[in-house]
């Protein structure tokens, strides 16, 4: 039988609940992200951060790699293999983009990589590197890659690191760092192995990086789209007191979500009259009394768990808390709590929008309500 432990729910509801973790895969080097395959195939990815992508299938977790960048990654730290995304025609194509910070530099890369006529297994000479971003520092790397409703690959990137931002790369719009970029992979143009969208917000600004859709970020580790209405959840990881979340209606680029002005909806530099009104607030936050470093989740849209539809399923990878939160009024609310123990690197989404939690110590459950 496989491992499960209850958790109580710690909202004050009128019936308590209990929230079942599922152990779907240990052994792990790692894990910091797991997706699916849109293939019809059933299979988890599971990348670890020293350099693997390693496939449960039929719930057991295959013992070859997928593909294995060990010899390419610098870790670990905030560095090594930090997400893969599938491209949505895969079925088809069998492309797929992971990014890692190389070795010996700590570059960000994104990659391009095909799968191999096994099916089990990429192909490793298959590689195209379409971005190298430098990295100053070895901190705030960002991460996550997800193709969006519009079928573009959007990337997360950390502001470079060290603390406070001392380069301003968050609010710098001719820097890469510290901004959720938006590239077509299924283009090329200028010289360059990807293209610009043309409805991207920076395109033809001077001074301007047009790779850019949003800026003013310290380290969006995780991001996640809803499969519903296509409105994308950020949460980014705080300074010194506080852990946000922030949701970006569908295809509404060019905002400014405040780093290194602000930290969540405070003033953080300069320390007073840092918003003139052009900043995009946070629509949840809490401080480091509830934990340290925020790991965005899903809204969650599958079947299995009817009574938390729609919420808002996010933890903290210092605390192992959990947080499901609604929207009431208008507002997002955080309304239930919940402790796991685990070091939360990630959550991921099955085909059928059912949600798993990762513990970086190397494990993988599903959540289930019992």
């Amino acid at each position: 039988m496989p491992k499960l432990i209850f958790v109580l729910l710690l909202l004050g509801l009128a019936q308590a609940q209990n929230l079942g973790f599922r152990l779907v895969a240990s052994d792990l080097e790692r894990p910091t992200f797991l997706t699916y395959a849109p293939d019809g195939s059933d299979r988890l990815f599971v990348t670890e951060q020293t350099g693997k992508v390693r496939v449960i299938q039929g719930g057991r977790l295959r013992p070859e790699a997928f593909l294995d960048l060990s010899n390419r990654i610098a870790c670990c730290g905030e560095r090594g293999l930090l997400s893969l995304a599938f491209h949505p025609d895969f079925k088809n194509n069998g492309f797929f983009f992971v990014n890692y910070t190389r070795s010996p530099d700590g570059a960000t890369v994104i990659a391009r990589y095909k799968v191999a006529a096994e099916g089990n297994r990429a192909d490793p000479a298959s590689a195209r590197v379409l971005l190298v971003i430098e990295q100053p520092f070895a901190n705030h790397n960002g991460g996550q890659l997800a193709f969006g409703p519009d079928g573009y690959l959007y990337i997360g990137m950390g502001d470079g690191g060290s603390g406070g931002d001392p380069l301003n790369h968050g609010q710098n719009l001719n820097s890469l760092l510290g901004k959720i970029l938006r590239i077509d992979v299924n283009k090329e143009e200028n010289g360059r192995p990807y293209a610009i969208p043309p409805g991207n917000p920076f395109v033809g600004r001077q001074g301007a990086r047009p790779e850019i859709w949003s800026y003013g970020w310290r380290n969006p580790w995780r991001f996640s789209f809803d499969r519903e209405t296509g409105d994308m959840w950020i949460a980014d990881v705080g300074q010194n007191q506080w852990e946000e979340v922030n949701l970006e209606p569908r295809g509404r680029g060019g905002l400014n979500y405040g780093w290194r002005l602000m930290e969540g909806s405070a003033c953080y530099n300069p320390s007073s009259n840092c918003n003139s009104g052009n900043l995009v607030l946070p629509v949840l936050e809490y401080d480091h009394s509830q934990g340290c470093s925020i790991t965005g989740g899903y809204r969650y849209r599958g079947r299995a768990m009817a009574s938390l539809r729609g919420g808002y399923i996010y933890g903290d990878y210092c605390s192992g808390r959990i947080w499901v939160a609604t929207e009431q009024g208008g507002r997002w609310a955080a309304r239930r709590s919940f402790e796991t123990g685990y070091s939360i690197s990630s959550f991921g989404e099955d085909a059928e929008g059912e949600l798993y939690v990762l513990d970086h110590r190397g494990a993988v459950y599903r959540l289930e309500l019992r």
